[in-house]
């Protein structure tokens, strides 16, 4: 409290004496994403089905104890505990095998995660190719809680050749103060075109604010739909997803999420009541990778989040959609175990990730 009593009396004078932008944590409406591409290329066999996969990696920090989970009091992380923690997220990648891959929560340059690029890190260690990146939390220094310099946002990977990627902000949740706003999490939507051998489709990765609490998180989900309508509407073929921080309609048990064990109000999020029809215009207009039918009958089977270390996945708020005709099959999502990797998703990060085939009509 002391310390951000301080930076509020002395933020202002440094922005006088040093620019508007001093941390270099402000973004453009529309920005070029940053390109990423394999130091060795693997060739890939095409048969017109895609294998798409989206997880939240939890920039490698797996289920450390982490200050804002409210398990511990942990800011920064090892080398080597992040290179454990990505080894087992390559090893989760590599045995799925995803043709195009959403990351959530991916750390480029952060001092939490040792510096180390964790798109290239898996870019380099899969049959993956390609890459693009968006910064969604990026700081020369974050002045609170000893986190530093960050720069952690989405990412898409892809076998296939990638073009045109470009990050598209969101709005910024109205009830934070300006300081807080300028060190906070900038929301994007990052898109992409990915260059298949007979045709172009796009990509789309969105990660919504976790603790909005004025609309905001609606606000972005509302601009990323029209986003997708607009593709739909000039008839071309669209992959999107992510971690939307949001639950899907017929959701038990609305009085029954608990986020974590955190006093701090900074860190408790909402408990969804009021959102669980937010989604209903993806539902309506688009095919999910999990049928709201089949959620609806059986929650627990497609949940894909948890703050508790000790419980099972208790909501789901990660999703693949796309308006290709063809739909998606053999859907799974990965709660425990990946066969043949040898470990559970649960170590890896609070996300659970989902895989699914795109079918693609000639």
């Amino acid at each position: 409290m002391i310390l951000r009593k301080l930076i509020l009396c002395v933020f202002p004078v440094f922005l006088t004496f040093y620019g508007c932008d001093p941390f270099n944590s402000e973004f453009g409406s529309v920005e070029k994403a940053r390109y990423y591409v394999s130091d060795e290329i693997t060739d890939t066999e095409y048969h017109q089905v895609l294998r798409v996969m989206t997880w939240n990696v939890k920039f490698g920090g797996g289920r450390l104890d982490f200050f804002f989970d409210c398990h511990g009091d942990r800011v920064l992380m090892t080398s080597t505990e992040v290179k454990s923690n990505l080894d087992g997220i390559v090893s989760a990648v590599n045995r799925i095998d995803p043709d195009v891959l959403l990351l959530q929560e991916i750390d480029v340059l952060s001092k939490r995660s040792a510096y180390i690029d964790q798109v290239k890190y898996i870019l380099q260690r899969t049959a993956l190719n390609y890459g693009v990146y968006a910064s969604q939390w990026k700081s020369d220094f974050v002045p609170s809680d000893g986190i530093g310099r960050v720069d952690s946002g989405n990412a898409i990977l892809s076998k296939y050749q990638l073009s045109h990627g470009e990050r598209i902000a969101l709005p910024f949740i109205s009830s934070q103060d300006s300081i807080t706003q300028y060190f906070y999490l900038k929301r994007n939507i990052l898109r992409v075109l990915v260059t298949l051998p007979d045709r172009i489709i796009n990509v789309f990765n969105i990660h919504t604010s976790a603790y909005s609490d004025d609309g905001t998180k609606k606000d972005q989900l509302d601009i990323f739909l029209s986003h997708l309508l607009e593709i739909d509407t000039q008839g071309e073929i669209f992959i999107a997803g992510g971690d939307f921080n949001t639950i899907p309609p017929g959701s038990d048990n609305l009085s029954d999420f608990p986020d974590s064990v955190c006093t701090n109000e900074d860190f408790i999020a909402d408990d969804y009541s009021g959102e669980t029809d937010w989604l209903d215009g993806f539902y309506n207009q688009f095919i999910p990778a999990v049928s709201l039918s089949d959620y609806q009958e059986d929650n627990s089977s497609y949940f894909t989040h948890t703050t508790d270390k000790d419980g099972f996945w208790n909501r789901k708020l990660d999703y693949l959609w796309t308006n290709s005709p063809g739909g998606f099959k053999d859907t799974v999502t990965h709660q425990n175990e990946i066969s043949g990797a040898d470990i559970k998703t649960m170590d890896l990060s609070d996300h659970a990730p989902i895989s699914t085939v795109m079918e693609l009509n000639p």
